[in-house]
This record gives C-alpha cells, structure tokens and sequence, in this order.
C-alpha cells in the first residue's frame, strides 16, 4: 500500500559551504514502521544535496532494553548535506516530531527514531549531539544496514566497519 510521504518544515537553514557526507540510522515500530521508514526517506531527500541518497536494505530487529514492545524495522541513509551538524539534527528531530514520535521511555516504542552515525570524519562531542553516535559500534541493526551502502567504510577512530560485524550480528538481523 503507498501512502502520500509527509511533507516537513524543518526550519534548518543550509549553513556550510560544502557538502558533507552523514549516515542516519533509521529505526520505527509503531502504526506500519515500513510505511514510517518510507516517510521517513521521503523527507530526507529534502536534507539532502540534490535529493540524491543511498538507502540500505530494511531489516527487522528485536528492540534493545526491558521494554515490551513489537519487533523494529530498521536502515540506514547516506546523503550529502550542506546542513551543519545541529542543523541536521534539529532538521531530523523534526521529522520524527511530524511522524508523532513521542519521547516517553528510554529504549521504548516509537513511530520513528532518526540518529546520526556519521558526518564525515568529524568527532562532535556536545550535550545534544555525539557522533559518531554512541552505540554504533555494537548493534547489528546499525553496523548490518549501514555495510549494505558503504561496505568499505573506515570510522573516524580509523576502525574498518567491516571488522565490527559478527556472524553473530548478521544472524539477530530479518532482512525484508
């Protein structure tokens, strides 16, 4: 079934000379997360330099935490932004917000969840905003879709992205 993408105001202004490459993990699963995830991409091209992007396969995932909860779907999106980093961020935030994500429990269920994992080689330590993000390095439903676009990809710690994944990791994951 397809559905109309959201239009979203971001109110982001583009605040660099050059565009810069960033990868935004993708992760919903509340009211249809596919149709949320395709959304999702429909307004990220809108960030995006020339509405060009690269998108992962979508993978089903078990959520993290002590929460009950249903299963996630999960990908990952690479695109080059003029945006800065916060800009980006809030640009993101807003599209969750226009998707109806509600931020009431940690680790718990969600319309739709957009993180930064990379934004280019930079290391940004700032109290709303760390990349690369925090937890990249351990999940699967990071690390599995994000090898789907960029399978050579070097961190900015200089670690191989493929040296991250496990048999193991590609096991937890459902590609659909």
């Amino acid at each position: 079934m397809s559905h109309t993408p959201l239009k979203v105001n971001t109110g982001a202004t583009k605040t660099a000379e050059k565009a810069t490459r960033v990868f935004v993990a993708l992760g919903a699963n509340l009211e249809n997360p596919e149709q949320q995830l395709d959304n999702a991409v429909a307004a990220i091209k809108d960030l995006s330099q020339n509405q060009h992007i690269k998108l992962s396969h979508y993978y089903r995932s078990r959520p993290m935490g002590d929460v009950e909860q249903p299963d996630y779907v999960n990908a990952v999106v690479s695109f080059s932004t003029t945006l800065s980093p916060i800009a980006l961020l809030d640009a993101l935030q807003a599209i969750e917000n226009e998707q109806g994500r509600v931020r009431d429990v940690r680790w718990g269920p969600r319309t739709l969840d957009l993180d930064i994992l990379l934004y280019g080689k930079q290391i940004i330590d700032l109290p709303r905003l760390t990349v690369p993000h925090y937890g990249m390095k351990q999940r699967s439903f990071v690390l599995i879709p994000l090898a789907d676009i960029a399978a050579d990809l070097v961190l900015p710690c200089n670690t191989k992205l493929q040296h991250l994944i496990t048999t193991e990791m590609r096991a937890e994951l459902i590609q659909i």
